[in-house]
């Protein structure tokens, strides 16, 4: 039987459960944002759509559950108690060209952690195939998770990628930092670049960021600072996701836009366009399928 116990600590092992605050630094303002109009937006249950900034309550994670186990949950809850989903409620902005990122999987890892987009409140949970829990063949060398409030449109083919179709995801974030995450952490980030995956077909973004705490955050602004501060990062991050499914006998993943990396300019324009797909899907616009909104 599963239990949940709670550790105010910064501090843990890979067996304990948290109940862990991240801070988004509240504002001291009416719960609302704007957008790239600089137009507010309210919606109902305080979820906002194309958002710049906004008040945030402090958010604290909660695992249930055994780590490395079909059980084990890591939900996102208000000060209050109050579950909310690190993909809808999360807000992507923070402002001046930096946004949440919440990491999934630490670096130096391997067990495949993601948010759970089809369960109530989209808590991060270990992927499973054919009943049992996921590894990648080799750790991950960065930190790795999504960007909230982004979603890759299933039904959207992209011209500049192959006519590449969505992979019905929140948009995948590599932290470069030299610091490892905590699953369920956020962290504050500004993109460099971004690399268009092609998975079986599927459009899969991977987005390279920095957290704006490394000690190297000022010195990389754009894709080219990453191979100058960063060197053989970029081309180590493309072969890494190219290559990771052929130990399970599958191929070589494929990428679009001449096999490098767009520059940050183009990252933006794809987090601009992949939220732009979330407030349709959270609106109701388009199908969600069997996507949790809740």
């Amino acid at each position: 039987m599963a239990a949940t116990r709670v550790i105010v600590s910064a501090n843990t092992t890979a067996s304990s459960f948290l109940l862990k605050p991240h801070l988004l630094k509240p504002h001291q303002s009416l719960n609302l944002c704007f957008n790239l109009n600089k137009n507010p937006i309210f919606t109902s249950k305080n979820r906002l759509f194309s958002c710049k900034s906004l008040f945030k309550p402090e958010i604290i994670t909660k695992e249930d559950g055994l780590p490395e186990t079909l059980d084990y949950r890591v939900f996102f809850l208000e000060k209050s108690g109050r579950k909310v989903s690190p993909w809808h409620d999360i807000p992507l902005h923070v402002g001046d060209g930096v946004f949440n990122f919440i990491v999934e999987i630490p670096k130096e890892s391997s067990a495949k952690m993601e948010v759970a987009t089809d369960e109530p409140f989209t808590p991060i949970k270990q992927d499973t195939k054919k009943g049992k829990l996921r590894y990648y063949p080799y750790n991950i060398n960065w930190n790795y998770g999504l960007l909230p409030q982004t979603w890759e449109d299933p039904t959207l083919a992209n011209s500049e990628v192959e006519g590449a179709f969505g992979d019905n995801d929140p948009v995948d974030v590599v932290e470069i930092g030299e610091t490892r995450g905590k699953i369920g952490e956020i962290l504050k980030v500004k993109p460099l670049g971004a690399l268009a995956m092609i998975d079986e077909g599927e459009l899969d973004w991977k987005i390279v960021a920095i957290s704006l705490d490394d000690p190297k955050a000022s010195l990389v602004n754009d894709v080219d600072d990453v191979e100058k501060h960063f060197p053989g990062t970029l081309t180590a991050i493309r072969d890494w996701f190219r290559d990771y499914k052929i130990p399970d006998g599958k191929p070589a993943n494929k990428f679009g836009l001449g096999n490098k990396a767009a520059n940050k300019d183009y990252a933006l324009k794809v987090i601009t366009e992949t939220n732009e797909s979330w407030a349709k899907l959270v609106k109701r616009s388009v199908p969600a399928g069997e996507l949790s909104l809740s």
